[in-house]
């Protein structure tokens, strides 16, 4: 079986040629996402550069404060870009809703597939739970940020048919019941494609690195199958906690919708 193929500093540089067709490409259409492009690329280069000798450090000197503490940042990280992402004016308490979600739906999830799937000794292995955080956290990022999105846009287009129902009796649960439920289906609309196409379509990240790596097609396979139901389990988990609570900051404490 063929070594790992190490890169080299130019074979790295040639990759960049795919930028300069992308530039020359949004140039010739009159789209002036240049500048965005090139900060992007630069951006991007800077970051993994530094999580790779973090990585790299991190794995050499396993411990649970390093394993917690990447684990904190990246979810910090993933909680402050859904905000940034939402375009939609957020109240503080939505935003609390959005932070309790993500923390709770997370930790849980990988609580389960750290000890119960996975069953890694011991349990704060970087080498497997950082990855494999990293999948989750940023599926379930993803799946938020829709809900958000949703949620906020389906109780301000919608608010005199909810405000309708309420003055029929309804209450607030059924009033937004709707909304949630609309809410829920596009926050989870990503992933259940992504499984849909996942081994005709495409081959997923995490089966394709460790191909490259060396593994068995099969075993990589067995812990690609394992890692999905765990993003379907923590975007579910979230995304569920999210659009039960965050209904509920629409309303006062008389069942009356917000101004």
């Amino acid at each position: 079986m063929q070594a790992n193929i190490d890169l080299s500093i130019w074979q790295m540089t040639a990759a960049y040629i795919f930028i300069l067709v992308l530039i020359v490409i949004v140039r010739f259409k009159g789209i002036p996402r240049e500048k965005e492009i090139l900060i992007s690329s630069l951006r991007m280069t800077i970051q993994l550069v530094l999580v790779g000798y973090i990585l790299a450090f991190v794995f050499e000197h396993s411990h649970p404060v390093y394993t917690l503490g990447i684990i904190t940042i990246m979810l910090i990280f993933a909680i402050n870009n859904i905000f940034n992402r939402t375009i939609l004016q957020l109240s503080s308490e939505i935003k609390k809703i959005i932070a309790l979600s993500m923390t709770l739906g997370i930790l849980a999830s990988i609580t389960y597939f750290v000890l119960i799937v996975l069953q890694v000794y011991p349990w704060y292995e970087p080498r497997y739970i950082i990855p494999i955080a990293g999948m989750i956290i940023g599926n379930s990022m993803t799946g938020i940020s829709l809900g958000v999105k949703t949620l906020v846009e389906g109780m301000t287009t919608h608010k005199q048919l909810v405000e309708a129902a309420l003055i029929l009796g309804a209450t607030p649960k059924r009033a937004s019941e709707q909304i949630v439920k609309s809410a829920f289906d596009a926050a989870m609309m990503p992933t259940i494609n992504s499984m849909v196409g996942m081994g005709i379509v495409f081959l997923p990240g995490m089966m394709t690195g460790q191909i490259l790596g060396g593994a068995s097609p099969v075993i990589a396979i067995e812990y690609q199958i394992a890692v999905m139901l765990g993003i379907v389990g923590s975007v579910s988990l979230t995304v569920l906690l999210f659009v039960q609570l965050g209904y509920k900051t629409f309303f006062n404490s008389r069942s009356q919708i917000k101004l």
